[in-house]
């Protein structure tokens, strides 16, 4: 419509009201009713907009200042009607205004909120770098750990498995030597042992295996915040790995023992749907886990 051109500014608007006030004081007898009916096309045009920005709210309806004057004599146009016309045109301005008004603040609002749903992907994105420090360990706890540390995971103590024999393969070899120190509960020894080996053979389908034991060993050292790191890190680096799911599953248990069971539930859930195939040793204590954390039943 025609009236939205007004909302540009306020002195482009004046102007134009102005105008049309020094056309209607001109304007010969004959066109009063012409002046008349511009006038009221206005309005209902400035009601039509105020129902498109406040819908069923404040100023959903014209003001009575800009109800349609009186008729004036058709004798001419007088300093009544004149009057009348110029406080009808100065309420079209107003409202005019108030329109402009809600639409930046609208605009506000809008980009308040976009910079609040930036935020909540900022935050959820540090949420697990934020483990380590909450946990508060120790100088002598926080003990270096590979950067790059793919898909390992181990049961409870006592029943971790050494890798089965397979010929001289020496990956093998490296992640049973720190196997076995793990289960002296060596676990100083075992954790310098497995980082080793998966470093040596990154490619190896051992290190998965020696990684997520190193991670064991951290978590049975009473260091969850290291250990939730190397877990992490294993089962985002190698989703694939042959303990992948074994590293998410202690992933909750250390945020259990961080105290951060909001946290862990989420991990247990991703568990169950990328890997409903889990091996039975998961899949008969993940009711038990859930319920450390407090997880509600899905």
């Amino acid at each position: 419509m025609a009236v939205w051109r007004f909302v540009s500014g306020d002195g482009v608007m004046r102007n134009i009201l102005i105008g049309f006030l020094l056309l209607v004081a001109a304007a010969p007898v004959g066109a009063q009713p012409n002046v008349e009916r511009r006038v009221d096309r206005l309005e209902q045009e400035m009601r039509a907009v105020q129902r498109r920005v406040f819908p069923g709210g404040a100023g959903a309806t014209v003001d009575p200042e800009l109800q349609p004057a009186t008729p004036t004599r058709p004798s001419g146009l007088t300093n009544d009607a004149i009057s009348s016309l110029a406080a009808r045109v100065d309420a079209l301005e107003g409202q005019l205004a108030a329109i402009t008004g809600q639409v930046e603040e609208n605009g506000h609002r809008l980009r308040q909120i976009e910079e609040q749903l930036n935020q909540l992907r900022t935050d959820t994105q540090t949420r697990f770098s934020q483990i380590e420090a909450a946990a508060n360990p120790s100088p002598a706890a926080q003990e270096p750990v590979p950067a790059a540390q793919p898909n390992v995971m181990e049961p409870d103590a006592g029943t971790a498995e050494p890798a089965p024999a397979a010929g001289a393969d020496p990956a093998e070899a490296a992640y049973n030597a720190g196997f076995r120190l793990w289960e002296q509960r060596r676990y100083a020894q075992a954790q310098a042992a497995l980082t080793a080996a998966a470093e040596r053979y990154p490619r190896s389908r051992w290190a998965s295996w020696a990684r997520n034991l190193a991670g064991r060993a951290y978590l049975d050292d009473g260091k969850p915040a290291t250990a939730a790191r190397i877990f992490l890190g294993n089962y985002q680096d190698d989703p694939r790995g042959e303990r992948a799911a074994d590293s998410l599953f202690f992933l909750g248990e250390a945020l259990v023992r961080l105290n951060r069971r909001s946290e862990a539930c989420p991990v247990y859930d991703e568990l169950a749907q990328n890997y409903p195939n889990m091996r039975d040793y998961l899949r008969t204590r993940l009711p038990a886990a859930r319920a450390a954390a407090r997880c509600t039943a899905n």
